[in-house]
């Protein structure tokens, strides 16, 4: 991470405009809050990026509480789309109206931690394949630059620049949004922790989804009703919670059981350490 933020520092002394991409489910635990130090007073884009899978209501509240701070402007979208991509441009060349006109092209860097769908909006920008794109994270390791070939040129910088994770709630999150590859955590108690979130934030949803005539005690009976729902049975009938959980995460991640966020944000005064401070629910 030090080393993408020395990379990153350097070069944002040629960069107009930072974009930095944000999950819109997690916006908080999907950054990295010494970015806000390395950008210096760069005009920055925040781009909520999985808009399709948020909670749109929070998502407003999240918009709002980024645009209290003094040259930050937040943007919903959806990285895949191209018509959130030229929003994304005009956005930009609004921050930095100086730039993009002949001689003096728009210079816009794109950063993010990994997974959060950084290289799949570049792809997007250019209308090309210029960065690599994976389930897996780092893919991206080296700079490179980008010309789009209407007086903006891109920084694409390496996806190396982890979130600071100081608690488990943070990783978990993380875990069950999918920013963290299979294997590197217990699927279970990241999926009981989703479950215990559901049950208190979304528990309509969960009863629509999963057929259920009232939500459960517990998180692990709700992962039980889901894994028996969803046919995750070993000999016997007994249910195989390793796959009932993995099934339950599927399922949130992929908006079968409905658009959610994973956090809101508190009252703060802006510019307060660069990072942002959030509710547990």
């Amino acid at each position: 991470m030090d080393k993408a933020l020395e990379q990153i520092s350097e070069a944002i002394r040629r960069t107009d405009v930072v974009i930095e991409v944000l999950d819109a489910r997690l916006p908080a635990s999907s950054s990295n809050y010494l970015l806000q130090e390395a950008r210096r007073n760069k005009p920055c884009v925040k781009a909520l990026n999985k808009n399709d899978l948020a909670d749109p209501a929070v998502t407003k509240i999240w918009r709002s509480f980024f645009e209290t701070d003094a040259g930050v402007k937040a943007l919903p979208i959806s990285a895949r789309l191209s018509s959130d991509a030229k929003k994304l441009i005009k956005l930009c060349r609004k921050l930095a109206p100086h730039r993009g006109k002949p001689g003096w092209p728009l210079r816009i860097m794109v950063c993010g931690i990994p997974n959060v769908g950084k290289s799949t909006l570049i792809n997007t920008l250019a209308g090309k394949n210029m960065a690599k794109v994976g389930d897996k994270p780092a893919i991206t390791t080296t700079s490179q630059q980008i010309d789009l070939r209407d007086g903006v040129v891109l920084f694409d910088t390496p996806g190396v620049l982890w979130p600071v994770m100081n608690d488990q709630i943070t990783a978990n999150r993380l875990a069950a949004s999918g920013a963290i590859g299979a294997g590197a955590f217990d699927v279970v108690a990241v999926g009981i922790y989703a479950a215990e979130y559901m049950m208190r934030r979304y528990p309509d949803y969960l009863t629509q989804r999963y057929k259920l005539d009232k939500i459960p005690d517990d998180a692990l009976e709700l992962i039980e009703a889901v894994g028996r729902r969803l046919g995750c049975l070993m000999a016997g009938g007994i249910i195989d919670m390793n796959r009932a959980a993995e099934a339950f995460l599927r399922e949130l991640r992929a908006r079968k059981i409905g658009r959610i966020s994973f956090e809101e944000p508190e009252n703060r005064e802006p510019g307060e350490n660069g990072r942002a401070a959030f509710l547990e629910e």
